[in-house]
């Protein structure tokens, strides 16, 4: 997928994501999320804060209170950016939808299974639809194979072959897991639990 189709991926997405938020009771809003230790807002705020990061010096002071941890870093600026009203939060996703900024550690390549991911860790638990783009998914499911850290998806899934029956995607050796590209990705990136019931194979 080029460039030009991932930020309109990355756009759509965010916007679809406001529209389910803006749904949302303020019961739904403090739920857990698929993120372990982390809320729907607070993953709310994580993918609304993409494309407008904290300075240099905030950052800087976030990284000294998080010790160093990268996991840390990234958990506590959400959370503080979720400690606002929702409807601040949905309004930023629609506001910056369209922007190509991003935190200087990461590229639109990592942005594509950011968002897409953190939908779905959003809708899942709520048990609200929200379609994941098939040729967007694809593209995710290439980066998280093929990045390593955080996911080590080749690692964990050494063992097995993965097989989209929606498009023409797979990857790894061994025996075959099939089921939708959405449901791959999120076994690439450890969201095993919800990904299961959506696939065939010894997962």
């Amino acid at each position: 997928m080029d460039e030009e189709t991932s930020w309109t991926v990355i756009a759509e997405q965010r916007l679809a994501l406001a529209d389910l938020l803006d749904g949302l009771t303020a019961d739904e809003w403090d739920r857990p999320s698929l993120c372990t230790d982390w809320r729907i807002r607070d993953v709310a705020a994580h993918v609304a804060m993409a494309p407008q990061p904290p300075g240099p010096a905030a950052m800087l002071g976030a990284a000294v209170r998080a010790r160093g941890s990268f996991d840390r870093l990234n958990h506590d600026l959400a959370v503080r950016h979720a400690d606002r009203p929702p409807g601040g939060i949905v309004a930023e996703l629609r506001r910056h939808a369209v922007s190509r900024r991003l935190p200087a550690v990461t590229n639109y390549r990592n942005i594509v299974p950011d968002v897409l991911v953190h939908s779905q860790d959003i809708a899942v638990p709520l048990g609200r639809d929200l379609p994941v783009p098939v040729a967007g998914a694809r593209a995710a499911a290439d980066r998280v194979w093929g990045m390593g850290w955080p996911f080590w998806a080749r690692r964990r899934l050494r063992r097995v072959r993965l097989i989209a029956i929606d498009t023409d995607w797979s990857v790894g050796a061994g025996e075959e897991v099939t089921g939708p590209i959405a449901a791959l990705l999120l076994l690439l990136t450890g969201r095993t639990a919800a990904a299961r019931p959506h696939l065939a194979g010894p997962v």
